[in-house]
């Protein structure tokens, strides 16, 4: 068994059917009585009856905008806008946020975000040191990769973000067997342990997340001796999918219930067709029913090369709406009308995202009828407050942006 991380992921597929679709209607019970929005979202909806795909497709889709919505109306009363079922305690014992703002609890039990089966498809083992890049700032990530690797059984130096000759320094000293990280960091570290002749035979593996990881990065880390695998998640939901050996999509994660719906819409499409991921997940701390992640994949055919048995899907192929990841962290359209908001003399904004892998970068395109550097310097600023990051801004004339409805251009390039 040492191949997998436990026997839940060489299950038939129809026992985990089974096994999901009994444990989903205790879990829609479980909200509708514990979470005061699923009370009022999942008003009238018998519990009991939600024991197959096509019921649980009857439901309402609760979107990230909407978590957001709800978040800000009901803050007094309910940090969490209502959807999570434990109080500040030892049952809840840290709170997140992340751009929005938008909070996200942690629970108190081992492995809470699920993520050392990622680990372990990624080649990781316990008694290893494992060097986490991941934020513990502000966002769960650094935590969320921490907790798994704890679980696993390894040790985690919490090396954080930023500090990248530091990073490569601590890397040498310590000699950790594994990255977790975003990979265009990791890419970063690799180049300047290099620059500084500071060689890091130690470091073998890597799971990677949160920025696209095209193969032409996987083989530029594999020529360089790390192997490594990517994983999809958020902070709300924890793992969803995880990438292993065969290198052929990412495999759903054991403890939720993905659907691929389309865009805009809660009706599942066929299997292979592109649409928007739809989470369930069976966490009673926080138990998000229909969840719209926004993120856009498809279902692989047939199953994983490797022996695992749960749905693949293709991984990460865009957004559902104008929200865009930048550096690990999402950028939404509501950001960029705040930012306008801030000064009068703007008229329209518009976020360009540019750049290759590992080298991403924002400019702030802005209709104003004012020209001057002072505006535009204090545009940047207020860019890297309301959204963690730094952006270049540029004051065009009335009429020059595009008028096609989008607040958020995504113009990378992935290849």
């Amino acid at each position: 068994m040492n191949k997998f991380y436990d026997a839940l992921e060489i299950r038939s597929p129809q026992q985990r059917e089974a096994a999901l679709f009994a444990a989903l209607p205790g879990q829609v019970a479980h909200a509708k009585s514990q979470a005061p929005a699923f009370a009022q979202i999942l008003s009238g909806v018998d519990a009991a009856s939600i024991t197959t795909r096509a019921a649980l497709a009857r439901l309402p889709v609760t979107r990230k905008h909407e978590l957001l919505e709800r978040q800000s109306a009901e803050r007094a009363q309910h940090l969490f806008g209502g959807f999570a079922t434990q109080a500040f305690g030892t049952a809840m014992p840290r709170v997140f946020a992340s751009p929005g703002p938008l909070y996200e609890p942690e629970g108190a039990r081992p492995d809470y975000w699920r993520m050392a089966r990622a680990l372990h498809a990624a080649g990781f083992r316990s008694g290893e040191l494992v060097h986490n890049c991941f934020s513990y700032h502000f966002v769960p990530a650094g935590s969320m990769m921490e907790s798994g690797a704890l679980a696993l059984g390894c040790t985690v130096f919490p090396g954080g973000t930023g500090q990248t000759e530091q990073q490569a320094q601590a890397m040498a000293h310590m000699r950790p067997a594994g990255y977790i990280g975003t990979p265009s960091f990791l890419k970063l570290i690799l180049e300047k342990s290099a620059e500084l002749q500071l060689p890091l035979p130690s470091l073998k593996k890597a799971l990677l997340s949160a920025e696209a990881f095209p193969p032409s990065l996987r083989n530029w880390f594999t020529e360089r001796g790390v192997t490594g695998y990517q994983c999809y998640g958020t902070a709300d939901l924890g793992l969803i999918a995880y990438e292993t050996e065969a290198r052929e999509g990412l495999v759903l994660d054991e403890g939720v219930i993905v659907e691929i719906v389309r865009p805009g819409t809660g009706d599942p499409v066929p299997e292979g067709e592109v649409g928007e991921l739809v989470v369930t997940t069976l966490n009673p701390d926080y138990p998000l029913i229909r969840f719209g992640t926004g993120d856009l994949s498809a279902v692989l055919p047939g199953a994983c090369p490797t022996g695992r048995t749960n749905a693949r899907i293709k991984g990460w192929m865009g957004r559902a709406d104008q929200t865009t990841k930048v550096r690990g962290m999402f950028v939404h359209p509501a950001q960029i009308a705040a930012i306008a908001a801030r000064f009068p003399q703007v008229l329209r904004a518009r976020l360009v995202v540019t750049g290759e892998m590992a080298n991403d970068q924002m400019l702030l395109r802005v209709e104003s009828t004012e020209t001057s550097s002072g505006l535009a310097e204090r545009l940047q600023d207020t860019v890297r407050e309301l959204t963690k990051l730094r952006g270049e801004v540029e004051l065009v004339a009335p009429g020059s942006l595009p008028n096609d409805g989008k607040v958020i251009e995504d113009a990378r390039s992935y290849r």
